[in-house]
C-alpha cells in the first residue's frame, strides 16, 4: 500500500484551494449550479463578492446563490417560479429556541418598524415612490423578513463614516466654519453627527493659552478648556461634546509616554511611525462612538477638523495618522475635504488658482487625495475658475465647492446645500438620506435670510482688554447675535478697550479717552465679560458704575460680576479700598477671595469647571423668569474666586441681592439690583450653552432690557409669540417688538 502523501507548506494552501474546489463543486451539483458565488448583494444592492453560505461581507445578511432571483423579482410568463430565499438573521434569530433571542429579535424589530415608517421610501432607478409599500420586520416567529437598503444601513452595523477636513495656503481660513456647516447638512438629513478637532500644539489643552494666540477658550460640560471651533460644533450642531473630543500633539505624546512607562510596548522602540500615528487612530476610533446627544445614542458620521495647514512640520504625524487611516477605514466610509484660499489681487482683479494647485499638490504628496475642494474666495468665484482648479486638481468640477465671505456664518451651510454637497455624501460613502433637506435645513435658510433683512438696531458695548482681536470674544458675540436675531433686531457691538476708559489714558492720550467714553454713552446696554489679571480692571469699574449710575441694562458675566459686587462696595458702601485678591491680596475689605480648594502653584485645569447647578433662592427674581421659572439651572464654569460669602449681607441690606448660589449655598452665582432695569451679574459662561435657535437668557434678557421690551416680554410669560405659520418671517418696520416676536423655540 502506497503511503500517504503528506503535504508541506506549499502543499497545504494548495490542498486548501482543492478543497474549495471540490466544496464547490459537491455543493453545485447538489443545487443544479456551479456558481455559489455571485456579484451584488439583492439586499443592499452593493457590488462585492458574496457566498452563499457566509452572507453579505458589507451587511452580514444571507444571500441565495445566483439561481435564486432578487428579492421582489417576478416571473416571466411560463417560468417556474424562483427556489425560496434563506431567512435573513433576524429571521433565523426569531426562530431560536431561547427566550432571550426572541425578547431581542421582538424588540429590535418594533425599534426598526417605528423608525424606517417615519422616512419616506427613496426612490430607486425607474421606480417612484409613489404607492410603494414599505417592507416591515415580523416581530417574532416570522419565517423571512426582507431589509430595505435605507433601514438596513440604521438598523444594522452601520460603519462609522469618517470626514477630514483638511486646510491649506494660510490658517483661519474656515475650516471651523465648513466642517460645522458639513455637520449641519448631514445632521439635517437625519444622521447622528459628533466632531473632533486636532490641534498640533505641544500643549495639553488650550486652558493656558492667551487669547491672542488662538482666540477665547472654549469650556465643555467635563470641564475641558478647548478650542473655539469646539464651539462652533456644539452651536451649529446643538450636541455636546466632550474634552477628548480635543485632540493635541501634548495629549498624544502624553498618552504614549505613560503606555511606554507603564511597560505596554514590551521594550520595543517607541517612535512616531507607528506609535504615535496608532495612538491617532485609536483615539480618533474610540472618541467617534462617545454619544453626543441628548438620546445617547451612538453617533454615525464623525467630522475631523485638522488645524494648522498642509505642510506644516507640526502636523505630519497626524496627516500620516490619516493615511494610514483611509485605508484601515475603507474608501466608502473615509472622505476627506480640503479647504484652500483662492487669492483675488488688486492690483489685477483677477482669480488666482495657483496656491490651491500647489495645496493639493502637497496633499497628495503626503499621501491624501482630495474628494471634496472648497475653495474660500472673496467674492464669488467664476465657472471658468472653477473648471481650472478642476483639471489641474485631478477632480470632476462637482467636487469643487465655491465658499466666498457672506453676511452671516448662517449662510455657509445654504452654499453647500445649493452646489449638492447631500447627493455627493450620499453616493460618496453610500449614505441611508434623501437628497432633499429636511425641516431642520429650511429652518436654517429662513433664520438666515431673516438675519439679511433686519433693520432695527440694537447697540452693545462690549467693555473687555482683548479687544483687538473679535475671536477672544467669539462665544459673547455669537450669544447676542443669538439674542439679537431672536427679537428682530440687528445687533451692533461696540468693542471698548476697557484701559481707555481709566483716567490715565486721559492723561496720555484723550483722543482715545473721549472716543472710548463716546461709544459707552450711546450704548443701549453695556457687558462685562469674564478675564484674569488686573490690567483695565479700573476701567471696568468705570463703565460698570456708569451703567448703574445712569439706569443702563447691565450684565457681568464671571469676572463682571465680581467687579460689580467690588464697585458696589466701594461707592454704595463706602468700603472704599474694597477689592478682590486677585488685584490685592492686602486688601482690609475683600470681597472677591480665591477659592479653598484654588492651586496657585499649577495653571492648568485647576479652576473651577464644567457644568455646575445653580439654585434659585428667591422667586422673585428676573433672572429665573427669563430661564422659565425653574428651580435650578446648570451653567458652565470657569474661575478661581468667588464672592466672599461671610459679607453677603451687607450688600443685601442695601438692594444688591444674592438671588442664586451652588447646590451647598456657600458659592454666590447670580446678582441682581433692585430699582433698576436690568442690572443683573453671574458667575458662570451662559455663551456656552446659547444656539442659534435657543438663545442664553441672561444675553436674551439684556438685548430685551436694552431695546425696552424686557416688561413686556415678562408680563407674558417669557413668550416669544411666533407669527402664523412661518416662525422666521420678518416683521415691517413699523411693527413693535413689545406687540408680537417672530422667533419661536424649535427644540
Amino acid at each position: 500500500m502506497a503511503p500517504r502523501r503528506r503535504w508541506g507548506r506549499a502543499g497545504g494552501a494548495a490542498a486548501r484551494r482543492f478543497r474549495e474546489r471540490h466544496f464547490r463543486r459537491q455543493e453545485g451539483a447538489a443545487r443544479g449550479s456551479r456558481h455559489l458565488w455571485r456579484r451584488g448583494c439583492a439586499q443592499r444592492g452593493c457590488s462585492r463578492p458574496v457566498c452563499a453560505q457566509r452572507g453579505c461581507p458589507c451587511c452580514r445578511a444571507p444571500t441565495p446563490v445566483s439561481r435564486a432571483a432578487p428579492a421582489g423579482a417576478v416571473p416571466r410568463p411560463g417560468q417556474a417560479p424562483p427556489p425560496p430565499r434563506r431567512p435573513c438573521a433576524r429571521a433565523r434569530l426569531s426562530r431560536g429556541s431561547s427566550p432571550g433571542l426572541r425578547r431581542r429579535a421582538a424588540v429590535g424589530a418594533a425599534a426598526f418598524n417605528s423608525s424606517v415608517s417615519q422616512r419616506p421610501l427613496p426612490a430607486r432607478a425607474g421606480l417612484g415612490s409613489v404607492g410603494v409599500q414599505r417592507p416591515q420586520i415580523p416581530a417574532a416567529g416570522g419565517s423571512f423578513c426582507r431589509f430595505p437598503a435605507q433601514g438596513l444601513c440604521m438598523c444594522a452595523d452601520f460603519p462609522m463614516k469618517y470626514i477630514l477636513v483638511t486646510g491649506g495656503v494660510i490658517s483661519g481660513i474656515g475650516k471651523g466654519i465648513i466642517a460645522s456647516s458639513i455637520g449641519t447638512i448631514l445632521k439635517s438629513c437625519g444622521l447622528r453627527v459628533t466632531a473632533i478637532k486636532i490641534d498640533p500644539y505641544i500643549n495639553i489643552d488650550a486652558g493656558t493659552f492667551s487669547p491672542y494666540e488662538h482666540g477665547e477658550v472654549f469650556v465643555l460640560n467635563d470641564g475641558g478648556e478647548v478650542d473655539l471651533d469646539l464651539g462652533n460644533y456644539e452651536r451649529f450642531l446643538d450636541i455636546s461634546l466632550y474634552k477628548d473630543n480635543n485632540i493635541t500633539t501634548g495629549k498624544i505624546y502624553q498618552h504614549v509616554i505613560n503606555k511606554e512607562r507603564h511597560g505596554d510596548y514590551l521594550g520595543k522602540t517607541v517612535q512616531v511611525v507607528p506609535h504615535i500615528t496608532d495612538a491617532v487612530q485609536e483615539w480618533v476610533m474610540n472618541q467617534a462612538k462617545v454619544p453626543v446627544d441628548d438620546d445617547k445614542k451612538e453617533p454615525q458620521i464623525c467630522v475631523i477638523e485638522l488645524g494648522g495647514t498642509i505642510g506644516d512640520i507640526e502636523g505630519m504625524p497626524f496627516v500620516e495618522a490619516f493615511r494610514q487611516f483611509q485605508f484601515k477605514a475603507k474608501r466608502e466610509n473615509f472622505c476627506n475635504i480640503h479647504v484652500s484660499l483662492v487669492p483675488q489681487p488688486n492690483a489685477t482683479g483677477e482669480q488666482k488658482t495657483k496656491p490651491t494647485q500647489n495645496s493639493v499638490r502637497a496633499l497628495r504628496g503626503l499621501g491624501l487625495s482630495p474628494d471634496l475642494i472648497v475653495c474660500r474666495s472673496a467674492k464669488p468665484i467664476e465657472m471658468a475658475v472653477k473648471e481650472k482648479i478642476s483639471m489641474f486638481c485631478h477632480v470632476e468640477p462637482e467636487q469643487v465647492i465655491f465658499i466666498h465671505d457672506v453676511s452671516s456664518t448662517y449662510r455657509v451651510p445654504i452654499l453647500l446645500e445649493e452646489q449638492g454637497i447631500i447627493k455627493y455624501f450620499k453616493q460618496r460613502l453610500n449614505l441611508p438620506i434623501d437628497d432633499q433637506p429636511s425641516d431642520l435645513l429650511m429652518k436654517w435658510k429662513k433664520m438666515a435670510c431673516r438675519y439679511e433683512r433686519l433693520l432695527k438696531v440694537c447697540s452693545i458695548a462690549l467693555v473687555g482688554k482683548y479687544t483687538k482681536l473679535s475671536d477672544c470674544y467669539a462665544s459673547v458675540f455669537k450669544a447676542l447675535e443669538h439674542s439679537a436675531l431672536a427679537i428682530n433686531y440687528k445687533l451692533d457691538l461696540m468693542y471698548i478697550d476697557s484701559t481707555e476708559l481709566e483716567r490715565s489714558t486721559e492723561a496720555e492720550n484723550s483722543v482715545k479717552y473721549h472716543q472710548a467714553w463716546q461709544k459707552l454713552c450711546k450704548a443701549d446696554g453695556i457687558l462685562v465679560p469674564g478675564g484674569f489679571g488686573i490690567r483695565g480692571t479700573e476701567g471696568k469699574l468705570q463703565a460698570i458704575s456708569w451703567a448703574r449710575t445712569k439706569k443702563k441694562p447691565f450684565l457681568g458675566v464671571c469676572l463682571g460680576m465680581q467687579l460689580a459686587v467690588v464697585e458696589f462696595a466701594r461707592n454704595c458702601l463706602n468700603w472704599e479700598d474694597a477689592n478682590s485678591t486677585e488685584f490685592d491680596p492686602d486688601t482690609k475689605n475683600p470681597v472677591v477671595i480665591d477659592m479653598p480648594e484654588h492651586n496657585p502653584g499649577d495653571m492648568g485645569g485647576t479652576m473651577r469647571l464644567g457644568k455646575r447647578r445653580t439654585v434659585f433662592k428667591t422667586e422673585n427674581s428676573v433672572l429665573r423668569k427669563l430661564y422659565g421659572d425653574e428651580m435650578f439651572v446648570e451653567e458652565r464654569h470657569r474661575h478661581r474666586y468667588e464672592v466672599n460669602p461671610e459679607l453677603t449681607h451687607c450688600f443685601e441690606e442695601k438692594g444688591l441681592k444674592f438671588v442664586g448660589h451652588d447646590t451647598e449655598g456657600n458659592r454666590m452665582e447670580i446678582i441682581e439690583l433692585e430699582n433698576h432695569p436690568y442690572f443683573v451679574g453671574v458667575q458662570f459662561h451662559p455663551e456656552f450653552s446659547s444656539r442659534p435657535m435657543k438663545p442664553s437668557p441672561p444675553y436674551l434678557g439684556l438685548l430685551l432690557a436694552a431695546t425696552g421690551t424686557l416688561n413686556a416680554y415678562l408680563q407674558r410669560g417669557c413668550k416669544l409669540s411666533p407669527r402664523k405659520n412661518d416662525s422666521y418671517s420678518d416683521l415691517s418696520d413699523d411693527s413693535s417688538p413689545e406687540k408680537e416676536f417672530s422667533y419661536s423655540d424649535t427644540s
